[in-house]
């Protein structure tokens, strides 16, 4: 099915698993422990009965698919964001153009099966962004998610929270395996992403989001997303 922008599923969950793709817009999904960003060429695979919320950011053109338990639970056991290779991608376009009761004697087990194998194949990111549940943090999360530049690092949040810098540090390796400043990347990062589905200009955003320099957003940005911002930008000005 095709979205409109702002939209949101609200919480919720599903008996079977999921492999949630969009062929084009940008898609927010929550879960209860993370937020996952996905741009096109990423899906999230969600394990059945796992509670999400799922919003949009642009015009999203979704493909999902729903996989039976047994066999989702021999793949993946959490949920996590996978790249869509080429093949992949026009796998899941083939399957969603065949009706939904199809025919075991057709083409539809040949397809599947190379989905699962794909799927089986397919390189895992780290692009997850922990929620953080002990209070402190989630105060510093809030604060950054609003303003991604905030630069006070964790001796100022130390101060602001009334905890010690060890205290902090060992909380966010405890709630998110994760260090403050992986933490923060990953939010500025993402914050990034969001941005570039409508604002053209990659220079102001690298400030906006807390990089010192448009090549420094660059670097992190393909590190992560597996491509440039200029790219990421295409995926949106390309859309219909």
């Amino acid at each position: 099915m095709d979205y409109p922008h702002g939209l949101s599923s609200g919480r919720h969950s599903h008996l079977k698993a999921q492999l949630v793709y969009a062929i084009s817009g940008l898609m927010r999904v929550e879960t209860a422990n993370a937020l996952f960003l996905l741009p096109p060429t990423k899906a999230l695979f969600l394990p059945a009965d796992e509670t999400h919320s799922i919003s949009m950011e642009g015009d999203v053109a979704m493909r999902e698919l729903f996989i039976e338990r047994t066999m989702a639970a021999a793949l993946v056991q959490e949920p996590r964001v996978l790249t869509v290779s080429p093949l992949l991608r026009e796998l899941i376009l083939a399957i969603c153009a065949e009706p939904v009761a199809w025919s075991p004697d057709g083409r539809c087990p040949h397809i599947i099966a190379l989905i699962i194998d794909e799927v089986g194949r397919a390189k895992t990111l780290m692009t997850r962004l922990p929620q953080l549940q002990e209070v402190r943090l989630s105060k510093i999360a809030r604060a950054i998610v609003e303003n991604p530049a905030d630069p006070r690092t964790l001796d100022d949040w130390a101060e602001v929270c009334g905890a010690s810098t060890r205290t902090l540090a060992r909380l966010f390796l405890h709630d998110t395996g994760m260090t403050f400043g992986q933490w923060r990347l990953q939010a500025r990062l993402n914050a990034a992403f969001a941005l570039l589905m409508t604002d053209g200009e990659i220079d102001r955003i690298a400030q906006k989001v807390g990089f010192s320099s448009q090549s420094a957003l660059g670097v992190a940005f393909r590190r992560t997303f597996g491509m440039t911002p200029a790219q990421a930008r295409k995926l949106h000005l390309d859309e219909p």
